[in-house]
């Protein structure tokens, strides 16, 4: 399968010169013996609830994972936690929680501003903002909320969401007159500006381990069989580039969509997207950060062929009411 091909009219990120394939490799921890394998780890614990069907574990190493994935978009998003001009909203839904990290920031921020956070985990703090609170609920089952919210935020649902336009549907719902619904994710698919990134060639374990190129095979190989894997499980792994229609399908106006590009690797010039990277070690792939059994392959960003994949930012307003 050929690279997807970059946005219409975005221009490339520009690489580092002075960030070398050696230099880069050196900082890397690559297995002595690099290879594609399915983990039969069976340690991880997973979701506590059994109605449901999530493909991530949610133990330490994942809450890890997903605070340093917060902290990566942050950066993204240039520091920000929405993109849509709401102000002081009165009632705010975070679905999808997680650790609960981005509605705590939200509360501190803002502290006059009720937020809920809702999860099929309890895995969030107890100690939180008093305008702050979290319940165990699945976001694919019908909402039964008792009042609407003025501002309705999810983000990284990657894999976790069979039926997007239902998700969608409900947020138009349970979204104010006036207010906004906002989505942030994915297209996980890897590429490569300049083309070279393909799953064509072959795979051969002497080449994974003597050569960069090798390397970055068994990573394309990697992504296409967790992608197919996560479609075979009926969960899309690249939402992100549906999210507006999902948005005017649902009844929302005014959408608006901003797409960020994401490298993986330390070699963009810019030094704000440079820090994606550099934000922590265990960041090396953002798949948005591959899970703890991502001790057998890691990359080798090879400066001369930029690699990375997509994120997109929408939202939108319901309609007004008359």
């Amino acid at each position: 399968m050929a690279d997807p091909a970059p946005p219409a009219n975005e221009p490339a990120i520009e690489a580092d010169p002075e960030r070398t394939t050696a230099d880069i490799t050196r900082k890397l921890s690559i297995a002595s013996s690099l290879c594609i394998r399915i983990s039969t780890d069976r340690s991880r614990p997973e979701d506590t609830r059994t109605d449901v069907s999530y493909v991530l574990p949610n133990d330490e190493a994942e809450l890890d994972r997903l605070d340093v994935t917060h902290q990566k978009l942050k950066i993204l998003l240039q520091d920000k936690l929405l993109r849509c001009p709401v102000r002081n909203p009165g009632r705010v839904l975070d679905v999808g929680t997680g650790t609960g990290i981005w509605a705590i920031e939200y509360g501190d921020d803002h502290p006059d501003t009720e937020i809920l956070g809702t999860d099929l985990s309890p895995t969030q703090p107890s100690w939180v903002p008093p305008n702050v609170k979290f319940e165990v609920d699945d976001c694919e089952e019908p909402w039964t909320f008792r009042e609407k919210f003025d501002v309705i935020h999810a983000r990284y649902l990657a894999t976790a969401i069979a039926d997007w336009p239902k998700l969608v549907s409900q947020a138009f719902q349970f979204t104010k007159p006036g207010g906004y619904s906002e989505f942030q994710d994915y297209d996980l698919v890897y590429y490569s500006e300049d083309g070279t990134l393909t799953d064509d060639r072959e795979l051969s374990s002497n080449t994974m381990q003597t050569t960069p190129n090798g390397m970055i095979v068994a990573i394309q190989k990697w992504i296409t069989i967790f992608l197919q894997a996560a479609r075979d499980f009926g969960r899309d792994p690249c939402p992100g580039p549906r999210l507006a229609g999902l948005m005017r399908d649902a009844g929302f106006q005014n959408v608006e969509e901003e797409k960020y590009k994401i490298p993986i690797g330390p070699w963009p010039k810019d030094k704000h997207l440079g820090r994606i990277f550099q934000r922590r070690r265990s960041g090396y792939m953002w798949l948005t950060d591959i899970p703890e059994n991502r001790r057998g392959v890691e990359p080798c960003p090879d400066r001369r062929r930029p690699r990375g994949l997509h994120a997109t930012a929408v939202y939108a307003s319901p309609r007004m009411e008359k």
